[in-house]
Formats: structure tokens, C-alpha cells, sequence
């Protein structure tokens, strides 16, 4: 059975439907939350409250088409307000330490990673477009942009991307061996 139909018994209540579609986009759910949030239990808290309302919810979904990005819109609200409530009360075991390790230029560059260091408004559209395949109309209805916003975005975030590999390109370039 296709997705457009496994949407449509969804939103007609067919509760094992809902639990196919979501086992199908979990990973993307996921990757996208663990990319906001950066912490496992907080990734697992968004994704378990999206699924929440989602299903609660999923009657009111008028445009079965539409069903990923009206779920992804659901997952980066609860991403955006458990950040907002971890910048409210930030502990004392996560004050960073004094001084940080250097990785070695030898290091493998991982993509997610360089990712993840970019700010949260970059990040998030590389993530939804490369790692989701969602398009720029896509990406603009899951968080609230213009198309052009968005691709201001992300050209914005690829020249970020291509900057910090770059930098890994020239320290790995110019190290010699010991």
C-alpha cells in the first residue's frame, strides 16, 4: 500500500496505519531532532511528544500530501520549545570545562558533524534539504519562511559548509607527519 493511502486511513482513525507511516519516516524524525537538540534524551522527548500530538491531531490534516511536512512542523515546534526551556535553566554539569581538545587534522571530517556546528537556523534547512530530501517550497511550509528565505538560507549555509571544509582541507594539507 502506498503512502497517500496509509495517510488517508490515518486520518480516518486506522490507528495501524498511523504506526506505518511513522515507523517509515522515524530515522528522518530522528536525524532531524538529534540535529536541533544535540542530546539523545531530548531528541527521544520530541520525537515522543510530536508522535503525541500527531496522532491526536491527525484528523485535522486536510492535504494527505502534505503529511511530512505538517509532521516535521510539528517536530521542530517541540525541538524549538525544549530548547527554549533548556536555555531557561542550563546546570552547572553543562557549564563548559575551561579548555577544549584539539581533534587531530588526521581526523576524518564527518558531514554531520560540520553540520552540527553550524547555527541553528543554517542547520536546520541543510538538514530538512540534503538529509530529508525536502524541497524548498517543503522546507519553507515546515518552518514558517518564504521559498526565497530559505534559499537565502541555505546558500548562506553552504558557503559555511564549504569554508569549514576547506579549513579541514588546508590544516590536513599543511601538517607533516611525524
Amino acid at each position: 500500500m502506498d503512502s497517500p493511502d496509509l495517510i488517508r486511513q490515518a486520518i480516518h482513525g486506522d490507528r495501524e496505519a498511523f504506526i506505518r507511516l511513522i515507523r517509515d519516516i522515524e530515522n528522518s524524525l530522528y536525524n532531524t531532532a538529534i540535529s536541533m537538540l544535540r542530546k539523545e534524551e531530548d531528541a527521544a522527548d520530541a520525537i515522543q511528544e510530536t508522535i503525541l500530538k500527531a496522532y491526536k491531531s491527525m484528523h485535522t490534516l486536510r492535504e494527505p500530501q502534505y503529511f511530512k511536512t505538517w509532521l516535521f512542523r510539528i517536530l521542530i515546534n517541540e525541538c524549538n520549545t525544549l530548547l527554549s526551556r533548556r536555555s531557561l535553566s542550563t546546570s552547572y554539569a553543562e557549564v563548559p570545562a575551561g579548555h577544549q581538545t584539539q581533534s587531530s587534522p588526521y581526523d576524518e571530517v564527518d558531514i554531520r558533524e560540520v553540520v552540527n556546528q553550524l547555527e541553528e537556523n543554517k542547520r536546520i534547512v541543510i538538514v530538512l534539504h540534503y538529509f530529508e530530501d525536502m524541497s524548498l517550497r517543503q522546507i519553507a511550509d515546515t518552518i514558517g519562511l518564504s521559498e526565497s528565505a530559505v534559499k537565502m538560507r541555505l546558500n548562506r549555509a553552504r558557503k559555511e559548509l564549504y569554508q569549514q571544509f576547506m579549513k579541514f582541507r588546508e590544516v590536513k594539507l599543511h601538517v607533516k607527519p611525524i
